[in-house]
């Protein structure tokens, strides 16, 4: 196997990591969104109940 070869050899693992941390970068971003969206639907969802306790006492 010449310089070459290794060089090429070694590009492609370089890639595959890469990737790996895109992947993982992904996925961080995904569970942090979803963290996000359920605070929101609490907030959202305990404001609904605010507005139709005090509909319900006029």
């Amino acid at each position: 196997m010449d310089a070459d070869q290794k060089d090429r050899s070694r590009d492609t693992t370089e890639d595959g990591a890469s990737l790996v941390e895109y992947a993982l970068l992904i996925a961080l971003i995904a569970v942090v969104v979803a963290v996000a969206y359920r605070a929101w639907l609490e907030a959202v969802s305990q404001e609904f109940s605010y507005v139709s306790s005090t509909i319900d006492i006029l």
